[in-house]
């Protein structure tokens, strides 16, 4: 029974995602390219609506199979409504920064009302755990900066569905060797809506996921990341390396554009990803590398969660240093003024 959900979704995403690439579906929205933009032709931005159906088609087929999934916050429905009607909105036309994030922040509080809080923080051969009040602060703020870190990355032709396939599924392992049938199969659920998707976003995409896809790709990342926490499917840890292909980029540049006083609201190419792509490399060998790393990241958790304390605390430590690396190198390359060599998705 699982498969054949799996197989609705996945189906359900890839055609409905075929659909909204038709200027006849009632959902057409395009994105017009500007001097911030890696594309260079208007292209569909609504494809986020395919994901999210088969999402809910997916969860409405598990729940009838399995019941109702013990351990998902009841208002979790509640929040993944409200932030995707108002990035549908922002889609459509424009909402402003500060409605998007008192929307983000009222999504997360509902979460948290549903029980969604770091009760223990996991490292490597540490576990701290905070007070209630400082453990539901950094959950809000980890649920908001997820939203938005989702938000910030999805610029690039295949990047955020990629993150979403690799994320989900390292997620829908975890949840199968912890036994933890529900979240195994939500989460396989989530990945195989992104894969439909990505059926038509990959390099040279025909269709982008739009403010709905990833923002709420964002909530879910979310969601069961604190999920998989409360119910001791993986510690803190494997949320932050599963993801840190976004987290870091999304991190270092946030950080170095507050560095700067730039407005940290407004749409930039200061990336890495996006840096890379405009030093000579294009959108389908920057995705391909990014998948690559995705990938080590996903099998260096699961591997790493059952060796000592020291060894993951190890791992961690490499990742950081890669991360510090790459970034380095991306950057000298972006500094020799490289010119781009495919201009972005056509």
């Amino acid at each position: 029974m699982t498969w054949i959900i799996l197989a609705v979704s996945f189906l359900l995403s890839a055609w409905l995602t075929w659909r909204l690439t038709s200027p006849a579906s009632r959902f057409y929205v395009i994105d017009h390219p500007n001097e911030r933009s890696l594309h260079r032709h208007p292209t569909p931005r609504s494809g986020g609506i395919a994901i999210l159906f088969a999402v809910i088609a997916g969860s409405v087929l598990q729940i009838g199979w399995f019941g109702n999934p013990q351990g998902l916050p009841l208002w979790s429905e509640l929040a993944l409504f409200i932030v995707a009607t108002v990035s549908f909105l922002d889609d459509r036309h424009h909402v402003s920064v500060i409605y998007r994030l008192v929307s983000h922040i009222v999504a997360a509080g509902l979460l948290l009302m549903g029980g969604l809080s770091l009760h223990v923080i996991g490292f490597p051969g540490v576990d701290w755990v905070p007070p209630a009040w400082a453990g539901a602060c950094l959950s809000l703020l980890f649920m908001v900066w997820m939203i938005n870190m989702y938000n910030f990355m999805d610029g690039m032709d295949g990047f955020a569905g990629g993150m979403a396939v690799s994320g989900f599924v390292t997620y829908s392992i975890f949840g199968w060797l912890a036994g933890h049938e529900q979240y195994a199969t939500v989460s396989a659920i989530t990945a195989a809506a992104a894969a439909g998707f990505l059926c038509f976003n990959f390099p040279p995409a025909r269709i982008f996921m739009g403010d709905i896809g990833s923002s709420t790709l964002g909530l879910l990342a979310a969601m069961f990341s604190l999920w998989g926490v409360k119910d001791g499917v993986f510690p803190f840890w494997i949320s932050l390396l599963v993801f840190s292909p976004f987290l870091a980029d999304a991190t270092v540049t946030l950080l170095r554009r507050l560095w700067r006083r730039e407005a940290v609201w407004q749409a930039h190419k200061t990336h890495y990803y996006q840096q890379l792509v405009l030093a000579g490399w294009g959108h389908r060998k920057t995705v391909i590398l990014e998948y690559v790393i995705m990938i080590g990241c996903g099998a260096t958790a699961l591997w790493g969660s059952r060796l000592s304390g020291a060894v993951q605390a190890a791992m961690l430590t490499s990742w950081i240093a890669f991360y510090a690396l790459f970034f380095f190198i991306v950057s000298r390359m972006t500094a020799r003024g490289r010119p781009d060599s495919d201009g972005g998705a056509p």
